[in-house]
């Protein structure tokens, strides 16, 4: 590679990490706590649940309950469990019944307990899990605005990536063995930034393309959408298989009940070994009543055997099914597979617990590029004043980023003091506390000082979740697993290790500094 083309490489890749570090460093903070969100969620409701994201729910019951608050004539009604915790999630579409009364004609988005059967609405069942997993896309900000940001962002990582790659092409082996801690500051942060960031590339990589296709696809099909579906974007996705079919609705009472168990119990005994994942009923209680079960294989049996039974309720004919044991299409494949390696889900906690580490550790690699930025621009030849806003610029950046750990250690302790925190309490207190922290570590205006006491604080902090989980619950780690509360235990350890690790950072830094 000749000089003029290494120079753009290298002047793009600086332009383009530096101008999404920010936000980049929030995706993969919050993005690597979301890969617990399952357990941060059940640890604060001081409960657990089965692993897994199969329906654990008679649905007989389950709708009878439904149907004395919300009436469900007329509705389509779905079922999903998209976590592992004990919420299914309950949408209940407007019903097509003209005379139904006024509480009917409202959808609503519930959260039902698969062993209480009590139902809440999204506000109410909102945890510090759920928050931390939509800030990892930015699902704060409204919408379609955070979205676009987060895929945005998640693009310019690509490009970020692809041309660091390039960059350090020649060398790509040679670096990744080189550190030198005892040279000169920019040879320290060159070397951390490249070892760091070859070990976590595919990480990377696949967090880039899956975060941009999930929250920009829309923009990048765009032009597909103009030239071949006339601007029309729900054939688009009709033809990707996002919208079901819908079966029109008849007007007509169902002349005799119907057991939504029993369509998924011969859902389950169709095919071997099939889980039933979601079950959607359209136009319930008419005579066109329609339900539609779907679910997926054991992964050890086929990664992607995802399988759906499409039953016509007054007759029990089977009206179409799509078999978990065939051959998967190239659409279904790439879809599915796009969305196992974005969440981790398909290899239990021990892919997760090495997604966080990575996660981690790309904060680092943002983190010591940005720090590179700065020390290659502390040159001799380069004015005071460009020196200066460097410097406030960084200053800045670590402010807001570094106090994340302590802000988020903090509300893991105040969720637990507060147990009716919701989604209002969450966010007050995580968006105000970092606030006052990022304003406190400007006024000190020393980013060594930044580093050390947001490891400090959130250290401290992050000790102190399971000693207030304990004495708040009863719960202390060791007989939250005796009880089989297996989340709960996961959580508290998971924070005595963490905190473990920021506090050894910290005493290091500061004997470090006290010998100097």
């Amino acid at each position: 590679m000749d000089n003029r083309k290494y120079n753009i490489l290298f002047h793009t890749h600086t332009v383009s990490g530096i101008t999404i570090s920010v936000i980049l460093y929030v995706i993969f903070f919050a993005g690597s706590f979301a890969f617990f969100r399952d357990d941060i969620n059940s640890w604060q409701r001081n409960e657990t649940a089965i692993p897994d994201k199969v329906l654990h729910l008679d649905y007989d019951k389950s709708l009878k309950i439904l149907d004395s608050t919300y009436v469900l004539k007329g509705r389509h009604v779905w079922f999903g469990r998209l976590h592992a915790e004990r919420q299914t999630v309950v949408n209940l579409e407007a019903t097509m019944d003209s005379l139904a009364p006024k509480k009917a004609r409202i959808s609503h988005y519930l959260f039902q307990d698969y062993k209480t059967y009590k139902s809440e609405t999204y506000e109410e069942s909102y945890a510090l899990g759920e928050f931390l997993y939509r800030l990892h896309f930015l699902a704060q900000i409204p919408y379609p605005y955070g979205y676009y940001l987060a895929g945005f962002t998640a693009l310019f990582f690509l490009f970020a990536i692809i041309t660091g790659f390039l960059v350090h092409w020649k060398k790509i082996v040679s670096n990744f063995y080189v550190f030198r801690p005892k040279e000169k500051l920019k040879t320290l942060w060159t070397d951390s930034h490249t070892a760091v960031g070859m070990i976590g590339l595919p990480f990377q990589f696949v967090y880039a393309v899956t975060g941009a296709f999930f929250l920009i696809n829309i923009l990048l099909v765009a032009p597909a959408v103009l030239t071949f579906y006339g601007g029309d974007e729900n054939k688009l996705y009709n033809e990707l298989g996002y919208i079901p079919t819908e079966y029109p609705y008849a007007g007509k009472d169902l002349q005799k009940p119907v057991s939504i168990n029993a369509f998924a119990e011969m859902a389950k005994k169709r095919w071997k070994d099939f889980d039933v994942m979601e079950v959607e009923i359209q136009n319930y209680g008419d005579a066109n009543m329609h339900v539609i079960v779907e679910g997926a294989i054991p992964k050890s049996e086929k990664f992607n055997g995802f399988g759906k039974a499409v039953y016509k309720a007054t007759t029990g004919e089977l009206v179409a099914q799509q078999n978990p044991y065939a051959q998967t299409s190239y659409l279904d494949g790439v879809k599915n597979v796009l969305y196992r390696i974005h969440y981790g889900d398909y290899a239990g906690y021990a892919l997760k617990i090495i997604s966080f580490i990575l996660g981690l550790l790309t904060c680092f690699v943002i983190l010591s590029g940005v720090m590179l930025w700065l020390v290659a621009r502390d040159k001799k030849s380069m004015p005071d004043k460009k020196k200066r806003f460097n410097e406030r610029v960084v200053k800045i950046y670590l402010a807001i980023t570094l106090s994340m750990y302590p802000i988020t250690a903090l509300t893991f302790i105040a969720v637990k003091i507060y147990p009716q925190a919701a989604m209002d309490f969450i966010y007050s207190f995580y968006f105000i506390g970092w606030l006052l922290l990022v304003v406190a570590f400007l006024i000190k205006n020393d980013y060594s000082f930044t580093n050390k006491y947001c490891l400090l604080i959130g250290g401290i902090a992050g000790l102190l979740v399971p000693v207030v989980n304990g004495i708040v619950t009863g719960n202390w780690f060791w007989i939250a697993l005796s009880r089989g509360l297996f989340q709960v235990f996961f959580i508290d350890v998971f924070w005595i290790v963490l905190a473990a690790a920021g506090l050894f950072a910290f005493f290091h830094l500061y004997k470090k500094e006290r010998i100097q």
